[in-house]
């Protein structure tokens, strides 16, 4: 039925519904968000590119947390709307043109790719990019000469500047593509009502989600896992995407929760749909947390050498601390604190939540990339572990003392700067276009809908 029936116009299904923003308003936030993303990122840019070359590499790796961080929020916004159509969800209806707003900001995390690839990128990825070459003399090194890395040898024919790009062209050609399509497609149902438009959606969703993932997966093993090669897990992905997509749900609360303190949304994203979005923050906060330790203990029942290395990295200059961080600010913590029905149907207390997760999102991206800043990637790379895993440990205190001293002002004005500018890129496709899908055949079921 769906697929022949014209929908109702919007008259007809919620007469009193505020369809649009009036001009000018929100136009503050925008640009308020958009201004302090700009001066934050370049305030970052200005401080971190100045000084040595050791100095600039350091500020290379405060961008690229910041960036995983937020690019995993804007994916997050492409998956939730995919998964709405394929499943042919009426309670999120409202909900979704929201992440639509925030994955039309995934062109513009592929322009702030840009200066990774253009400049990042030998500061990053020098180890593997540059494997088995003399630095000094720019010679090749041959098998059985000092200094031959086997594994990086044998990884060359993915871990290669030419394929990385390659490879990265693809993920964002996959992504925006996506983003269009769904936005697009949305929008034009707004004008004709065309019930066909949601089987289209709904049909290419399935194959949309198989190329997300596989798109999604690949970009955190090039992106964040190869920025150690010797180390590998194929769950690393999952890992990435599950904080990703949680971090959405917690940007979206804090999002929908302002547009409706302006006086819109009211309808459509009110206490009951609050509600769900809480749950499902609540359930990938836990899903994070299984696939986390999913892949810690495998790793550590099997206890090979190159893969508890990853792990021993993060013992030592205060990383241990922000493990301890992790297991409670990103798992005990928040469990208990949205386990009550109450919480996640109070506006202040779920806000208080989202902007608690968000902020240890960032720490995950902390914990994910900057270890890798501070220790060599050369062929002893694998043995140094088990040389040194038998050292003792010093106390949490130390650890977090330790952890609060190495971090510097770029690495939180990276993340914080590129939140603000999606903040401000979503406010402004708000401000632009029609606030809900107007036309959409379940829009009657997201106004109606009630938690059990």
């Amino acid at each position: 039925m769906t697929a022949t029936m014209t929908a109702p116009p919007i008259e007809k299904v919620a007469p009193n519904l505020v369809t649009r923003v009036k001009d000018g308003d929100l136009k503050a936030g925008q640009m308020a968000m958009l201004g302090l993303g700009i001066a934050l990122l370049a305030i970052a840019f200005a401080t971190g590119l100045g000084g040595d070359k050791e100095h600039q590499g350091r500020f290379w790796f405060s961008y690229l947390t910041g960036y995983m961080g937020v690019l995993g929020i804007t994916l997050g916004a492409l998956f939730f709307t995919m998964v709405q159509h394929i499943t042919r969800a009426g309670w999120s209806v409202g909900v979704r043109r929201v992440a639509e707003n925030v994955a039309a900001a995934i062109p513009v995390m592929a322009l702030l790719f840009l200066p990774i690839a253009l400049v990042g990128f030998d500061h990053l990825y020098h180890h593997w990019a540059h494997a088995n070459v003399n630095p000094e003399t720019h010679a090749a090194i041959l098998p059985g000469q000092p200094g031959y890395d086997h594994v990086l040898a044998g990884k060359s024919g993915y871990l290669n500047k030419q394929f990385f790009f390659i490879r990265a062209g693809i993920y964002f050609a996959i992504w925006i593509s996506l983003s269009l399509f769904f936005r697009r497609n949305s929008l034009k149902q707004d004008e004709t009502g065309d019930g066909a438009l949601s089987l289209k959606m709904a049909r290419l969703a399935a194959p949309g989600l198989l190329l997300f993932a596989l798109s999604i997966t690949f970009a955190a093993f090039d992106w964040i896992m190869s920025l150690d090669p010797h180390w590998f897990s194929t769950m690393f992905g999952i890992c990435y995407f599950a904080g990703g997509f949680m971090s959405f749900l917690a940007f979206t609360a804090l999002l929908a929760r302002w547009i409706r303190s302006k006086g819109y949304l009211g309808e459509v994203i009110n206490t009951e749909h609050f509600h769900d979005i809480g749950k499902l923050m609540f359930a990938f906060m836990v899903f994070w947390t299984y696939v986390n330790f999913s892949q810690y203990m495998l790793i550590w029942y099997a206890n090979l050498p190159e893969e508890t290395v990853w792990f021993e990295h993060r013992r030592h200059n205060g990383w241990s601390s922000v493990g301890t961080i992790l297991v409670f600010g990103h798992f005990l913590v928040p469990f208990v604190f949205l386990m009550s029905r109450h919480i996640k149907r109070n506006g202040f207390t779920l806000s208080l939540g989202a902007v608690f997760l968000l902020v240890i999102h960032w720490i995950d991206m902390q914990y994910l990339i900057l270890p890798q800043a501070g220790h060599g990637h050369g062929a002893a790379h694998a043995t140094e572990a088990v040389e040194i895993s038998n050292a003792g440990h010093p106390p949490f205190s130390h650890d977090l003392n330790l952890w609060l001293h190495n971090i510097q002002p770029n690495d939180a004005l990276c993340y914080f700067g590129m939140l603000c500018l999606v903040a401000g890129i979503a406010i402004l496709f708000v401000r632009k276009n029609n606030l809900v899908p107007l036309r959409d055949p379940r829009l009657s079921e997201t106004l109606h809908f009630q938690n059990i």
